[in-house]
């Protein structure tokens, strides 16, 4: 069948994209579980949310994704020695890991401040450094992943519709 949605061109990037991201995922869970990590998970996720077909945008994408994991981090770890109660102080982090992420020019990466944020006061509130560095740590790993991946060439190119 042929068309619009089954055109070859308009395949090929989505195919390379997700074999990019499935590589990653896959290339960040098994060392994370090699290293025994503590959540490999955010690895995984990690590599999946930067993975892009150009290692240039992959590494963009990295470094939005570690300042933001750092911000949020950083602001839920320091809140969660607070004793302010735990929802409004926890929307307090939320928030403004998401205002310096915009404040800082990576209003891309505001939401996973956010996240970071809410998962450190929300889950480990009792040792949020110890938390704050897995989650650094870790998503070091799914970007490092990412972007290694990110330097194998496509195999097929819109141009030349030749393997490169």
């Amino acid at each position: 069948m042929t068309g619009p949605v089954f055109s070859h061109w308009r395949l090929t990037p989505a195919l390379q994209l997700s074999t990019r991201a499935a590589a990653a995922a896959g290339l960040s869970l098994a060392t994370a579980e090699g290293l025994h990590l503590q959540f490999p998970i955010y690895a995984m996720i990690g590599s999946v949310i930067v993975t892009e077909l150009s290692p240039v945008e992959t590494r963009r994408l990295g470094r939005s994704r570690l300042v933001a994991t750092i911000v949020g981090a950083t602001v839920g770890a320091l809140l969660s020695q607070t004793s302010v109660t735990r929802a409004i102080l926890i929307a307090i982090g939320i928030g403004s890991s998401m205002f310096i992420m915009h404040a800082a020019g990576y209003s891309g990466a505001a939401r996973v401040a956010g996240y970071t944020c809410g998962l450190v006061m929300l889950q480990y509130h009792e040792h949020p450094w110890v938390y704050a560095w897995y989650r650094l740590y870790e998503t070091v790993l799914g970007i490092l992943m990412a972007t290694l991946v990110s330097y194998v060439p496509m195999l097929i190119r819109k141009d030349s519709g030749q393997a490169a």
